[in-house]
């Protein structure tokens, strides 16, 4: 995947303020199919390529260059069983919520159902990465986004910019908008599981449309025009069911599993995202989780994010084995493992912070967002900090001459 920035350099001079966005010809899109497909996106500062220059060069080192071709080599045709495999079950399990009454059926019945509809925002996420077929195919892509959208109730533009920004700014406080506009202000347990509820809708859709505000009237328009798509495919499929099964029907093949349980999906996935970090070092900006074979398949491998920021070109299902293959790396680097049990008890019971360092005590944890909130340039220093201790790992000759 390509970014393109026009109008500021790599050193950030001439930056904009958080407010400020891309005027018309500096990092505008070029046309409609380059907003959707990602040839030409607009970025805002770049944040992650100014700080992980050194982590990028230490990956591509890690890995044998022949290795790496294979992990990026992608399979058309088996992304598609996978898809023909997703919307099987999909159906398998509408048709099983329409016909059993049994609670002991239709309640895990509905977790797959709504663990399903979450996953097609996986999906929707490889074409955006261009990861599908070994080739592009603009037509076939174009398609496959919009199949894998509307059942998630999404907009496939939308997705697209917002993910790619998120790529090129992570680790902004301000420029990332899944960071910016999602994640949790209010650190209280109460207000966290909103987002495992129906209240997710409106969080979601709410920090959207802020994002969207700042996008191209070309582009906000298309974002409109496709959500009203979903929209009415979802009011069409409800009214359908509702038509042939009644409400008990609709309330078991419908509104439990598409409000109330892939907000759990959706809650669970993005806490092994970027929530337990290590802020000071850019190799440790995502959540390391260990593989398992259940959430391998319950997320379509989506749990392997760290490594996807990596190489955000390898297929999901080639994620795994990556993950293997870049255990030194990890080692050398002392990164921790996490796993979805641990991080609910994190999130909950320890109540911790997203995007903050949870192996740090509660106390000290707290004394370092506040004192990057009284001084914004506090963020910064840390990550300078960080970039050195990643070029002393690389190149022990480099401790030497900077000692910490």
């Amino acid at each position: 995947m390509r970014f393109v920035h026009r109008g500021v350099g790599r050193s950030g001079a001439g930056r904009r303020g958080p407010r400020e966005r891309p005027s018309r010809g500096v990092g505008r899109l070029a046309s409609r199919d380059e907003a959707l497909y990602n040839d030409d996106v607009p970025v805002k500062d770049h944040h992650y390529s100014q700080h992980a220059a050194a982590l990028r060069t230490e990956l591509g080192r890690t890995l044998p260059r022949q290795q790496l071709q294979a992990f990026h080599q992608k399979n058309g045709i088996r992304h598609l069983l996978i898809t023909v495999r997703q919307f099987a079950i999909l159906a398998l399990a509408t048709w099983g919520l329409i016909v059993w009454t049994n609670p002991l059926v239709w309640v895990p019945l509905a977790f797959v159902h709504g663990f399903t509809v979450f996953n097609f925002t996986v999906l929707l996420h490889e074409v955006v990465h261009h990861t599908v077929f070994d080739r592009r195919r603009p037509r076939a892509e174009r398609f496959l986004a919009w199949l894998y959208a509307v059942p998630s109730g999404i907009s496939s533009s939308q997705f697209t910019r917002w993910h790619l920004d998120h790529h090129a700014e992570l680790g902004s406080t301000e420029d990332d908008p899944k960071r910016h506009h999602l994640s949790p202000k209010i650190n209280a347990r109460w207000f966290k599981l909103l987002y495992a509820s129906p209240a997710l809708f409106p969080i979601y859709f709410r920090a959207a449309r802020k994002e969207n505000a700042t996008y191209p009237p070309a582009l906000q328009r298309q974002i409109a025009f496709e959500r009203q798509i979903s929209i009415v495919t979802h009011v069409s499929a409800l009214a359908i069911i509702w038509a042939f099964a009644g409400v008990p029907g609709a309330l078991r093949a419908y509104l439990v599993p598409v409000f109330f349980v892939f907000p759990v999906a959706f809650a669970l996935n993005r806490l092994g995202q970027h929530y337990d970090i290590d802020p000071s070092d850019p190799a440790k900006w995502g959540t390391l989780m260990r593989g398992h074979w259940f959430w391998d398949f319950a997320f379509l491998n989506s749990n392997y994010h760290l490594e996807h920021h990596y190489f955000p070109g390898v297929p999901f299902y080639r994620l795994a084995a990556l993950q293997k293959a870049l255990v030194p790396f990890y080692d050398r680097h002392g990164m921790r493992w996490q796993t979805y049990s641990g991080l609910i008890y994190g999130w909950l019971v320890e109540n911790r912070a997203p995007h903050t360092n949870w192996h740090e005590s509660v106390a000290d944890c707290g004394l370092r967002i506040a004192e990057s909130t009284v001084n914004p340039h506090r963020h910064d220093d840390i990550v300078d900090r960080g970039m050195r201790n990643i070029d002393s790992t690389s190149n022990p000759q480099s401790a030497i001459r900077n000692p910490q």
